[in-house]
């Protein structure tokens, strides 16, 4: 017998070994959820297991998606939001490819910015030696843009921004050994 979601009675919901989708499929997840701190830890642990079990990413590559989804949902709730506002993340997993992550905000809150001048920011500040310069706004040049291959800030029709983020699996610094701990302790190294 089937329940109305098509799985048998008694069977588990949600992604097991038998539905996940093969390697040729795109996953797509879209989760909407309130302009409130307190709803990102969910979305970091979900980041974290859903890169750990459904990609070829590694370990650390699946705490740098998580790092890089908390930065881009901080930003949408402080910059594109004011309270009781809803974002939007969408992530693409297309397994043995790329991950995708796409986060959207109303426009509503107090920076009321477009992405060409979000996009002329992050380049001016990407270029810059900024860690010794400024307490904030090193998240997205020195964070999301260092380990992403694509980085593109879009106009939503109503309002607001979205922010698209790609990884590809097939990128060369998953050639190299990353370094597990920092010679100098005094400097950052992002690989």
């Amino acid at each position: 017998m089937e329940t109305n979601n098509g799985m048998p009675d008694g069977s588990p919901k949600g992604l097991t070994q038998e539905n996940i989708p093969k390697n040729d499929q795109v996953i797509e997840i879209t989760i909407t959820l309130p302009t409130q701190a307190y709803f990102l830890s969910g979305i970091r642990d979900f980041t974290l297991n859903l890169i750990k079990n459904t990609s070829d990413f590694s370990e650390q590559w699946a705490y740098r998606f998580q790092s890089i989804v908390d930065e881009l949902c901080n930003n949408a709730i402080e910059h594109g939001s004011r309270g009781g506002d809803l974002i939007s993340i969408v992530f693409q997993n297309a397994p043995s490819e790329y991950i995708q992550i796409l986060v959207s905000d109303h426009g509503s809150g107090n920076t009321h910015m477009k992405a060409e001048e979000i996009n002329k920011i992050v380049n001016e500040r990407r270029e810059q030696n900024i860690l010794n310069g400024l307490i904030r706004g090193r998240g997205l040049p020195k964070i999301v843009s260092e380990w992403t291959d694509e980085l593109e800030f879009m106009n939503n029709p109503d309002g607001g921004i979205t922010v698209r983020v790609r990884k590809y699996l097939n990128d060369p610094k998953f050639q190299k050994e990353i370094g597990g701990g920092l010679e100098n302790p005094s400097h950052i190294v992002l690989n």
